[in-house]
């Protein structure tokens, strides 16, 4: 498995992924009639503006195995001065593989080097136990709860995770990362 940056060329794939990644992640969690009506049309719009015209201060990387990508993960800078890791999914079926955890270190380490001085969090479902649990693993911190209000006419609790930029100094994982 490599792990490198993502691209346009990627969009349809990354689409796909991230759909599938919420169809059984979220199933019995979202309503049905989302996570089976407009989901594909909603990520794949997304997918495309994200890489459309691609900005230098975000982080899309890909985990590939062969030419499929297995995982992705996405970051962008937020107006408070911290560092979002909106996305981090690994294919289902391979989950538990490493695929993530390799992604996350990668992603840490390009915030480090990238962004230092900032901190890197992530908004999580409260309901999605699994990736609490592996956030968790990995040092991140809770640091805050609240309600997230979807677009579609739904609201559920999420919780925040942080890696301040002290604790991501402190991995030193900036030797051999690869943003290119």
């Amino acid at each position: 498995m490599q792990i490198r940056a993502g691209s346009r060329d990627d969009v349809e794939q990354i689409a796909a992924l991230h759909v599938d990644s919420w169809r059984t992640a979220y199933a019995g969690i979202m309503p049905d009639s989302y996570l089976s009506g407009p989901l594909g049309a909603e990520k794949l719009d997304l997918w495309r503006a994200r890489t459309a015209e691609p900005d230098p201060a975000t982080g899309l990387f890909v985990a590939v195995d062969g030419r499929e990508i297995t995982g992705f993960a996405y970051t962008t800078p937020r107006s408070d001065g911290r560092i979002l890791l909106d996305n981090l999914h690994a294919r289902p079926g391979r989950t538990g593989s490493g695929i993530g955890g390799r992604l996350l270190r990668h992603t840490l380490a390009w915030a480090a080097a990238e962004h230092g001085g900032r901190d890197l969090y992530l908004e999580v479902l409260s309901a999605n136990t699994r990736a609490i649990a592996f956030y968790e693993r990995h040092g991140a911190t809770r640091t805050d709860e609240r309600v997230c209000r979807f677009d579609q006419g739904f609201a559920l609790p999420e919780v925040e995770y942080t890696w301040t930029a002290k604790a991501l100094a402190a991995r030193d994982m900036r030797v051999g990362v690869r943003t290119e």
